[in-house]
């Protein structure tokens, strides 16, 4: 569907949310004159006032004749003078799809790239432009790749996409908001009414009388009849812009199969899932790793590491490359299935571009540390740019187990405390064991029901799981609040804990092994503590 087709079905969309609003309102009208046609009094005054009610929020959204102003997400604008590369390749590109380049650049801390248009008069009249562009993916893509992402961006402006959502991003919100205001009304009146039951119940019950169930099932009715006919509008609208936008992925990446190659926007396609579920790791297991210790990583780490762990992690991200993400697509879905694009995109010829630009993309930025140190400014909210800085990632580490562990309160913690009434601790429990009151202890856990009513061994084979993972953590904690726990920081693996002189992990003797058979025979059919506390070291005098 070309572009002026588009436009034409935007319109006639939007033009008709206006007819659904002149029919409901005309109705209104009409109900009001019949009213009034029988004559003057109590229900005419009723009808009128209810017609009103229910016109006001149609009229409002007809009224909003202007589509809300888009507001930038967090992120660093770039200058010519900043980034010379990076505006050189864009304005190349653009020259290549035949298009206006953008005004802006902004650079985010997504693993996203979009453009925007501000048009005038409904897209009629073209507006300044703005690329967003995530460090993300500078990080993980190559040059070749990055071009690629780009082509397609631009695809959409030599498309018309971008001036053409101005019309729909209008329906989708006039439509929405005539939804909400019913919604809204009909929950006030649910409120009002129940306010009304209880408190004419409380007066029953002060009278010795019995309270009345609260039933407002029913009260709102019209407004939600109302809601809803919007709403079924609202779904053909939605199926309908949202598909039209499907075929212009599809147009955008051969755009960008013709001005990046073949090859570098098939491998940008399979990067990009990709990189957006490392990021997502790498934010909860490493950028976010000291928040507990209110620690945050050294400067201009928190989207530097990225880069590190990619790196360390390569194997698993060629894996993820190869296997494509089959997701179905929804009704709503604005994208095609990645697998979709990518096999249309590998299925065309063979155009002998496949070694151009194998280099980090993130080299195109002047100074990257500067600029990744830059970004955390820009994007971060002050609460985290108060933190206190960690010297380096190992510290960063170090300090967010030992926070961890100090403030762990596992099932066990809460079992014990509801046993013996005094806070939970290592000491605490061991001598509980000792007493030979693990397995009553035990009955103190969160039970599923099956193990609440299982009795002897097979209670004992439920909650061990539970006991020992507890009781490991309990252990740790105890070594970390003396100082004695060691973590090893890795960016390929998950980080590890040495005690002094912990060495191999497979010698039957090592420290390692030794701590997990003295676990074991803490929480064994016969507990004994023997082997845990010839672990432990003894308390200080003074402590």
């Amino acid at each position: 569907m070309g572009a002026t087709l588009r436009a034409v079905r935007a319109l006639v969309l939007l033009l008709g949310f206006y007819l659904l609003s002149l029919v409901p309102l005309a109705a209104l009208v009409g109900l009001d004159v019949l009213v009034f046609s029988w004559g003057h009094g109590p229900l005419t005054l009723k009808v009128g006032f209810v017609t009103v009610l229910l016109a006001v929020p149609v009229v409002r959204g007809m009224l909003m004749l202007r589509t809300p102003k888009g507001v930038d997400p967090p992120g660093l604008p770039v200058t010519d003078a900043d980034e010379p590369r990076l505006w050189a390749l864009v304005r190349e590109l653009a020259a290549a799809a035949g298009t206006r380049a953008p005004d802006r650049i902004l650079l985010t801390g997504e693993v996203n790239a979009s453009v925007s248009e501000t048009p005038r008069l409904l897209g009629l009249v073209p507006g300044p432009r703005r690329l967003t562009l995530g460090v993300p993916l500078l990080t993980g893509l190559t040059e070749a790749q990055l071009r690629s992402v780009l082509a397609h961006e631009f695809g959409h402006f030599t498309g018309g996409d971008t001036r053409l959502s101005a019309l729909v991003v209008r329906g989708r919100v006039q439509i929405g908001r005539v939804i909400g205001q019913f919604h809204d009304r009909a929950d006030d009146k649910v409120a009002a009414d129940r306010a009304r039951q209880e408190r004419a119940s409380a007066k029953r019950v002060a009278k010795g009388r019995k309270a009345k169930e609260i039933d407002t099932a029913g009260v709102g009715l019209t407004y939600r009849t109302m809601a809803a006919i919007y709403t079924a509008y609202g779904k053909l609208y939605l199926r309908a812009s949202l598909s039209t936008a499907r075929g212009q992925e599809f147009a955008a990446d051969l755009a960008a199969a013709r001005i990046a190659g073949r090859d570098a926007t098939a491998s940008a396609l399979r990067a990009i899932p990709a990189l957006s579920a490392s990021h997502d790791f790498y934010t909860e297991s490493y950028a976010t790793l000291g928040l507990p210790a209110r620690l945050m990583p050294p400067r201009g780490e928190f989207f530097g590491g990225f880069d590190r762990m990619l790196t360390a992690r390569e194997p698993e991200l060629a894996q993820l490359r190869a296997e494509l993400p089959e997701e179905q697509t929804g009704a709503y879905d604005s994208h095609p299935p990645i697998a979709e694009r990518v096999r249309r995109i590998e299925a065309l010829p063979a155009d002998g571009r496949a070694d151009e630009g194998t280099g980090a993309a993130l080299s195109l930025l002047t100074d990257p540390a500067r600029s990744l140190a830059a970004l955390e400014d820009a994007v971060l909210v002050n609460r985290l740019l108060a933190y206190e800085r960690a010297a380096d990632w190992q510290q960063l580490l170090d300090a967010a187990m030992a926070a961890g562990l100090a403030s762990a309160r596992t099932p066990l913690h809460q079992a014990l405390t509801a046993y013996t009434g005094q806070p939970a601790t290592l000491p605490a429990l061991l001598d509980v064991i000792d007493d030979g009151r693990l397995w009553r202890l035990a009955e103190r856990l969160p039970l599923s029901e099956e193990a609440s009513t299982a009795k002897g061994r097979a209670f004992r084979e439920f909650v061990r799981p539970v006991l020992r993972r507890s009781l490991r953590t309990m252990v740790l904690a105890e070594f970390s609040s003396r100082s004695l726990l060691h973590w090893e920081f890795s960016w390929s693996r998950p980080a590890s804990v040495r005690l002094p002189g912990w060495g191999s992990e497979t010698a039957d003797d090592s420290p390692e092994a030794t701590l997990e058979a003295a676990l074991d025979a803490a929480v064994a059919d016969h507990p004994e503590t023997g082997r845990l506390r010839a672990l432990l070291p003894p308390v200080p005098q003074n402590a």
